[in-house]
């Protein structure tokens, strides 16, 4: 080991340097004995097989460059702004500038930026409570029960849609950073869930099941499913009215549906139950995660528009009555499932004050995509769900201040 103690301000030194065996060479002392020491290691392990070597080295020289190449779209030229596309784009893939959409990139930053774990928050009170035998009442009880059975699989469905499905056929390179990023950060949206059934000691195969097992729940993770089956095929292809139809159809479906309806209900619950100093660990990792899934809507949002601006035949009225449809249908079984979770009046909200605000949301999320709203004059009821999440702000949600995304530690949810 060195010994710093051993070093002095002169150059003479300290350790002891066997003599040589023989003259020195006329090549200077150091080098050659660096010379030898790397000599000395090369020894030290065996080295590959010489046929696999040649064949290796054969292979290398046969290689076809241009082949290559080819497989990786690149062309002469450089990539320009203009080629690139949404989708069906020819722009080399794996070059992420120069940018076209800005917004796309920003996003990544600002989703990179509100990073946070689940370990992060603290369950001591949750545990308590959740034991205690006058803690809670059966139907808040069902409330908690219902929200975790619901997201800790509805975010894997979400996840599962962006890897298998999306990514591939997203064909430019600053939206699919974002891709990234969102599949990561459902990846921590299903550990929080995860997180918090283990905290309270909940049957973990009860509640991971209920997307099966329990109808309302059941009922939103099939309507999901079902718009991305066809996509999840290994030889779908987009480049035609049809299948770009098919992949407009999947973005609405999941960024405007499924995260943008299905999980308003459950978001509202638990939220009031935190405000009611009530499972507030639980509460301050749903408000980390609705955070996240407003940038996963916003994001969302523009990536459909721009979709219809870049590509306008696909944008017909029959297609915009059938998402218009498909919105509604999201409606009603996010009614139902309040239904279920409310049989009576709970946490200052009812199921029919839940429709009301259900209403309210699918007309935001109609007028978001430029479709008319089906509710008119429908109101937000739970005014101080906008403390949490400006719905006014969705649209440009990133334009307000910076400091409303940071790292998770450094979050105030004042």
């Amino acid at each position: 080991m060195l010994n710093w103690d051993e070093f002095h301000e002169d150059d003479t030194a300290t350790a002891e340097v066997p003599e040589p065996k023989k003259a020195p060479e006329p090549t200077p002392a150091p080098a050659a004995e660096a010379t030898d020491e790397v000599r000395e290691s090369a020894g030290n392990y065996q080295a590959a097989d010489q046929d696999r070597m040649a064949r290796a080295r054969k292979s290398l020289e046969e290689l076809d460059v241009a082949a290559g190449l080819e497989e990786l779209e690149m062309g002469a030229a450089r990539i320009e702004v203009d080629d690139k596309k949404m989708i069906n784009a020819r722009a080399d893939l794996n070059q992420l500038v120069p940018f076209k959409y800005e917004w796309a990139w920003q996003k990544y930053l600002d989703g990179s930026a509100n990073h946070w774990m689940p370990q992060e928050v603290n369950m001591n009170a949750d545990i308590a409570l959740w034991k205690s035998n006058d803690g809670l009442t059966a139907d808040e009880r069902r409330i908690v029960e219902r929200s975790l059975g619901y997201f800790s699989t509805a975010d894997s469905l979400v996840a599962n849609n962006l890897v298998l499905a999306l990514y591939r056929l997203i064909t430019n390179p600053e939206c699919r950073q974002y891709l990234l990023r969102q599949a990561f950060e459902e990846a921590i949206h299903t550990h929080a869930y995860q997180y918090c059934v283990e905290s309270l000691g909940m049957d973990e195969g009860e509640v991971f099941n209920m997307y099966r097992e329990v109808p309302s729940v059941a009922a939103k993770s099939a309507w999901s499913l079902k718009h991305t089956q066809s996509l999840a095929r290994p030889n779908f292809q987009t480049g035609t009215v049809e299948t770009d139809q098919e992949l407009l159809r999947n973005l609405i479906a999941f960024y405007c549906v499924t995260e943008g309806i299905f999980f308003y209900c459950g978001f509202s619950q638990i939220l009031s139950m935190g405000r009611r100093n009530k499972m507030t660990g639980v509460a301050e990792q749903f408000q980390y995660i609705l955070r996240d899934e407003s940038m996963h809507l916003n994001f969302g949002v523009d990536m459909i528009n721009q979709i219809k601006i870049e590509n306008p035949n696909l944008w017909t009225p029959e297609f915009q009555d059938e998402v218009t449809q498909m919105i509604l249908e999201g409606t009603e079984l996010e009614i139902s499932y309040a239904r279920d979770t409310m049989p009576r009046g709970v946490l200052g909200m009812n199921a029919a004050i839940m429709e009301e605000y259900l209403h309210f949301i699918c007309n935001r999320r109609l007028a978001q995509i430029g479709l008319k709203e089906q509710f008119p004059g429908a109101q937000n009821p739970f005014p101080w769900m906008s403390e949490i999440i400006d719905l006014r702000k969705e649209k440009n949600f990133f334009e307000t201040r910076v400091t409303e995304y940071q790292v998770g530690g450094a979050l105030s949810w004042d």
